[in-house]
């Protein structure tokens, strides 16, 4: 019985994660895009035009907030729970994980997995309510970069749960890996940015 515990614990595991990320990764682009439509001054005066353009800011302020609510009210905040409650039902079923494979495998994905929470939290109180306030703490091209971040987490914790369980991680190709892909990441935002003929 336990054991069917923990393999159905494995599997609500897996989609909460990807539900996870998913939710985070949709957020960030709907974060950027609301920055994106605030930063357009809208015309002045009492023409049609000017009339409709800042109807139009207004309408795209209220829809990003209100899809900002949505995707981590609906999305990210219940596939985060699903997420630790499968992983800590499977530890506590199966204390040898913490024993098992690459030493302290474990502890470091749960450290990343703490980080990615931490990442989660920030996001909604200093980025996406302020901007829901009219506020823009960073610029689209920051927001760009700031979403980013939870790729990072995505590629560096599965390789910790791979090899480490079967005592294959190596902390320091690890550490390489991360630092190399970062590097790629960052030359490609650069590159979008200048394909759109944007300033750093």
């Amino acid at each position: 019985m336990s054991a069917t515990i923990i393999l159905i614990a494995k599997a609500l595991h897996v989609i909460g994660f990807a539900s996870w990320f998913a939710g985070l990764l949709y957020l960030g682009r709907v974060l950027v895009n609301h920055a994106e439509s605030q930063i357009i001054a809208p015309e002045i005066g009492d023409s049609e035009a000017a009339t409709r353009s800042r109807i139009r800011k207004e309408v795209l302020h209220e829809e990003y907030s209100g899809t900002e609510d949505r995707v981590y009210r609906i999305i990210v905040n219940p596939a985060m729970m699903i997420t630790w409650t499968a992983g800590l039902t499977m530890v506590a079923l199966n204390p040898g994980y913490l024993q098992s494979g690459t030493p302290g495998w474990l502890i470091v994905k749960i450290a990343l997995v703490l980080g990615l929470v931490v990442y989660q939290v920030y996001t909604k109180a200093k980025l996406m309510f302020p901007m829901q306030n009219g506020e823009l703490p960073f610029s689209p091209w920051q927001l760009r970069l700031w979403n980013e971040f939870p790729t990072l987490f995505l590629v560096a914790i599965p390789f910790i749960a791979v090899f480490g369980k079967v005592g294959e991680l190596n902390y320091v190709y690890l550490g390489i890996g991360v630092a190399i892909f970062c590097g790629l990441v960052y030359r490609g935002a650069v590159a979008y940015k200048a394909k759109r003929g944007e300033s750093l």
